[in-house]
């Protein structure tokens, strides 16, 4: 392998993106790599995964997904959460009985 076009590559994949973190989606390799995972990642990364033949950039309408499908489980565990820390006290109802007013 020559390194020196291996970085190339990746540099010039790494001008091609455009933002800090990108959404990419996994693709199939011959080391086991499942297809189709979405993985949110620095741009540094992004470059060289795809550079390597390992990744792709995920389209506009997979990244919506992806942030929408994250957003839900936040929800979902944030809710988990605050039932978790809810606090339940047991009174008896004996003590809800006003006293009699004696005259």
């Amino acid at each position: 392998m020559d390194l020196r076009s291996y970085y190339t590559r990746i540099r010039e994949t790494e001008e091609t993106l455009t933002g800090e973190h990108i959404v990419v989606v996994s693709l199939k390799t011959s080391e086991g790599g499942k297809a189709g995972v979405r993985t949110e990642v620095t741009r540094g990364i992004a470059a060289r995964l795809i550079a390597e033949g390992r990744a792709r950039v995920a389209t506009d309408e997979e990244a919506v997904e992806f942030y929408e499908m994250h957003r839900e489980s936040k929800e979902r565990i944030d809710q988990e959460e605050a039932a978790r820390r809810l606090q339940v006290m047991v009174i008896p109802a004996s003590d809800f009985k006003k006293p009699r007013e004696r005259n």
